[in-house]
């Protein structure tokens, strides 16, 4: 039976920014290896699958070449396309089943907002050849069992950063994380993500990376909120709130086209 499946530019409201992610709505749960080719005909940072489950809903995230427990800008545009078709309304939330727990998503003004759990960073030492792969000596590294958190002195650095790809490949991680505090007015810190691991050379906007950068710049800035941009080329702006053990994302999205699958 045809499914709906949208394209949808997360963490932006300007069409052609923000990144850009795959939503599928389906009646069941299928098979991991059909999520898995249609993430790769969409061929996006990742593709999200959304199925009901009683009153809630299961969710999993594929991008073109593996599945990944946790996904913050697919889940933004899952969230926009449920509010689109008027099955999230104004006050509402709504749970989300994935692998890595019970997600809350819901409206807070003109921002979808999104409940995850935190994942700190803890310091660590840089794996060899981080600083070559990079093409420049972090101040700060740290990693927090899925991802490298990297830290650079100016906003600059992040932005000049041209990392060899293949070097990074060889570092044992889902992805790196390049950050620095802001000196843009408007924003707190920015960031970079860089995941060819798992076929993402550069994410435009990697939600899950602010449950870690979150906590990070909480104990480094002394606050709880912040508004978050990363400087890949599309572009995009987290808002970020630390709570006990969890982090709140906002953001908004733009829906770019909708159609069905047939197979």
């Amino acid at each position: 039976m045809p499914a709906p499946l949208y394209q949808v530019d997360a963490f932006t409201e300007e069409p052609f920014k923000g990144n850009p992610a795959g939503v599928c709505l389906l009646e069941n749960p299928q098979k991991v290896s059909w999520m898995q080719n249609v993430a790769q005909e969409m061929n996006l940072s990742e593709t999200a699958f959304l199925w009901p489950e009683g009153d809630d809903f299961g969710i999993r995230w594929f991008t073109p070449a593996v599945e990944v427990d946790l996904c913050g800008h697919a889940t933004l545009a899952t969230t926009h396309v449920l509010i689109e078709r008027g099955t999230l309304g104004p006050g509402r939330t709504m749970r989300l089943h994935s692998n890595s727990g019970l997600l809350v998503v819901g409206r807070r003004g003109d921002f979808i907002e999104m409940d995850f759990p935190a994942k700190p960073p803890k310091a660590a030492q840089a794996p060899p050849r981080l600083a070559e792969a990079l093409g420049m000596e972090p101040t700060y590294t740290g990693e927090n069992g899925s991802d490298f958190l990297v830290l650079f002195e100016r906003e600059q650095d992040v932005r000049d950063l041209k990392p060899d790809m293949e070097l990074l490949k060889t570092l044992g991680t889902r992805g790196v994380c390049v950050t620095a505090r802001a000196s843009a007015s408007g924003f707190d810190f920015v960031s970079r993500f860089f995941a060819p691991n798992v076929g993402i050379p550069e994410d435009p906007v990697t939600g899950s990376a602010h449950c870690c950068l979150g906590p990070f710049w909480m104990d480094r800035l002394g606050k709880r909120e912040f508004v978050a941009y990363q400087a890949s080329l599309r572009g995009g702006v987290v808002h970020v709130r630390v709570e006990d053990g969890r982090v709140v994302l906002g953001g908004k999205a733009v829906t770019i086209f909708k159609g069905e699958i047939l197979v």
